[in-house]
């Protein structure tokens, strides 16, 4: 006997016994009987027809659910991997543009440095120019204010003017005013070189990749020059090298020193840019990020700032801070 006909099993061995206990009775035909336990057969094999095809169509949902519930599945994992891979592509892309506008951003700040170096030598040859000018309207004024030739007495232009030896002279070896100097009374030049002919040198150096000897050079440039604009860009180039060997809080020391004491210099755009990508590499992600809002505030239409933009959002972090 089946599992269904078990479940039947006793109301069945009840209607047999009431069946016998109506054969007993005489008023009760027999067939009659029989024809009432023929329907109830039939009914039970119906009703467990019917339970089979429900389980049969149960089993048949539950296996189209399970297969619907796999498919989900499977295309959640392959959107997340796709989405994955898109971010990665992103991330990839912004890095490689990042790369492409420092490097730009660097060729722009070799281009200012020689721009700067033209200007000095510029404004050198421009002083020299006006010293001649200055000497030759001085000679002019000379020439004029001597007597005239016959009633002068006549000069030995072949014999040079010997000044007197400073321990002859009074005063504390001093000459008196108007006593021709020759070259050697003269007082000694400064020994250090000019300053653009410094800065080119350690320049150079820094372009070659000799970051120990550039950075020396640079240390020369703002010792011999402190006053000078180009000082600031040498602290910017020994905040550079720093940078690229890994030393980032002596790099946001320098870049400071240009943005402090050197507001003039045109190197305090890039320096607030770079300081602040030396912060967030020494793990102080919200004052990099400060520094880089400084700088959008500070130069708005400055390439600087559009790389600050960037770096910002691609950081998710908006460019005015929310209060």
């Amino acid at each position: 006997m089946s599992l269904h006909m078990q479940r039947f099993s006793i109301p069945v061995r009840i209607v047999i016994l009431a069946a016998a206990a109506a054969l007993l009775t005489p008023s009760t035909p027999a067939f009659a009987v029989n024809k009432d336990m023929v329907q109830l057969q039939t009914q039970i094999q119906a009703l467990q027809d019917a339970v089979a095809r429900l389980q049969q169509s149960n089993d048949e949902r539950m296996g189209v659910l399970r297969n619907l519930v796999q498919q989900n599945s499977d295309a959640v994992s392959k959107m997340a991997s796709l989405i994955e891979d898109l971010n990665q592509q992103l991330r990839a892309q912004q890095e490689g543009q990042g790369g492409k506008i420092d490097q730009i951003s660097g060729q722009i700040q070799a281009l200012n440095d020689s721009l700067d170096e033209i200007k000095t030598r510029m404004g050198r040859l421009e002083k020299a120019m006006q010293d001649i000018q200055n000497q030759q309207q001085t000679m002019s004024a000379n020439i004029q204010a001597q007597p005239a030739a016959g009633n002068a007495p006549a000069l030995d232009s072949s014999a040079p003017s010997a000044a007197p030896a400073p321990s002859d002279l009074p005063g504390g070896g001093k000459p008196p005013a108007g006593t021709p100097m020759t070259a050697d009374a003269l007082p000694a030049a400064s020994a250090a070189p000019p300053a653009d002919e410094m800065f080119k040198t350690a320049l150079g150096d820094y372009m070659g990749a000799k970051y120990t000897l550039a950075a020396s050079e640079f240390g020369d440039v703002i010792r011999n020059y402190p006053d000078n604009v180009l000082a600031g860009s040498a602290y910017y180039y020994q905040a550079e090298i720093d940078y690229r060997t890994g030393k980032y809080a002596d790099a946001v020391k320098k870049y400071d020193k240009v943005i402090k004491q050197y507001p003039a210099s045109p190197k305090v755009p890039v320096a607030h840019l770079h300081k602040g990508q030396a912060l967030i590499e020494l793990k102080q992600k919200d004052d990099g990020i400060r520094e880089y809002r400084a700088l959008i505030q500070r130069f708005p239409n400055s390439a600087e700032a559009t790389q600050a933009r960037s770096r910002l959002s691609g950081m998710g972090v908006t460019v005015v801070p929310r209060r």
